[in-house]
């Protein structure tokens, strides 16, 4: 099978190029196999080396209402009533404990992005 780890650049390079090409190859046959091996490989080594930063967790809640088409009318539920989810959004307030919680329940930011300081408060 001749399958090796992606230390390069140019290994990464030409791991693309292959799955690119056993894009069409059937599960459970020696080309799917193949394509299941190259993908984690790759996964890897983007993890390892082009790791990405959770947002800000007043960033992840709006872009949550964003592609959810959410009002602060709707995250009431989770935060409280509006003038406190405003203080929210506008960095005024910190989140809480439950309502990191709530917002990782109903609206699935990951908690890892929610329990992160802003950037207001990083920038401190």
């Amino acid at each position: 099978m001749d399958i090796k780890p992606i230390k390069t650049k140019a290994d990464y390079r030409a791991a693309l190029k292959e799955i690119e090409a056993l894009m069409d190859a059937r599960p459970r046959t020696p080309s799917g196999d193949r394509l299941e091996l190259l993908v984690t490989l790759v996964e890897a080594y983007v993890a390892k080396h082009y790791p990405l930063d959770l947002p800000d967790p007043v960033e992840a809640i709006k872009y949550a209402m964003g592609s959810k088409g959410l009002t602060v009318k709707d995250l009431e539920p989770m935060i409280g009533r509006s003038n406190r989810v405003y203080e929210i959004l506008n960095r005024k307030r910190p989140l809480t404990l439950k309502m990191i919680q709530e917002l990782h329940r109903q609206l699935g930011i990951p908690a890892e992005s929610l329990i992160r300081p802003s950037k207001k408060a990083r920038a401190a």
